[in-house]
């Protein structure tokens, strides 16, 4: 039988918040408590910077990220720095790994891409992989970058995964934010959106609900969608 996993979206949600919440879920989850989720959302305006930890690929001041309205993290996930805002579309799938499957934390980044791959390809648009690159591609366009840490369990067997993905949605969006950054440390390319892609308009809610479906084919749960004080514990 396929394992509950309760969804949810969030307009808007602040960065801390959302890391913050990450972590009491992971926490409930390590200690067999409640199940598993995915939070689908919007950030204001913030920069994220992971493991790698390449400082250089900001380039906005600590003056000019005041004046532009951007919050600055340095976080636990993967990777290097990148974007979140209005018109992305990021998804944090909170899931219990090894507990019922062979553990491939590598082949659930892979996953991750071909969720959204597969969304894009019912829009009419060709995307792939780029090799030694994380991420879903458009030619040398980024559209999705995917950063993901896995949290070793200290009560059960496996991880439990938090961060995940963003996707950018709305048209514009690669001149917000990703201006004041090399995206992921990658100077030789750019990245777009999915407006831009296919010159229709969508919201990012229209697109957190419409890419559940695409999720579930490839991670089989029981989907419920479920309400944003019932998704987030109390901290």
């Amino acid at each position: 039988m396929s394992k509950p996993l309760d969804v949810m979206y969030i307009p808007m949600l602040d960065y801390e918040e959302a890391w913050n919440r990450q972590k009491a879920i992971v926490h409930q989850l390590d200690e067999g408590e409640g199940a598993e989720q995915m939070l689908l959302l919007q950030h204001p305006p913030t920069y994220t910077i992971g493991s790698q930890n390449h400082p250089e690929h900001l380039l906005l001041s600590e003056d000019e990220l005041r004046e532009q309205g951007i919050s600055l993290f340095q976080i636990d996930r993967g990777g290097d720095i990148t974007y979140h805002g209005p018109g992305q579309l990021v998804g944090y799938p909170l899931l219990v790994l090894g507990r019922d499957e062979a553990l491939d934390l590598h082949g659930y980044l892979r996953r991750l891409e071909q969720m959204i791959m597969d969304y894009l390809a019912d829009q009419g648009i060709e995307a792939g992989r780029k090799e030694a690159y994380t991420g879903v591609w458009i030619g040398d366009l980024k559209i999705a970058a995917i950063g993901v840490k896995f949290n070793r369990c200290k009560h059960r067997r496996g991880f439990v995964t938090s961060h995940g993905f963003a996707f950018n949605i709305t048209s514009g969006i690669q001149h917000a934010g990703f201006q004041g950054i090399v995206p992921c440390g990658i100077e030789q390319y750019g990245v777009t959106s999915l407006e831009d892609i296919t010159g229709k308009t969508y919201t990012v809610e229209q697109v957190a609900q419409d890419i559940v479906p695409y999720f579930n084919r490839i991670f089989p749960y029981e989907i419920t969608w479920i309400t944003e004080k019932e998704a987030l514990p109390r901290l």
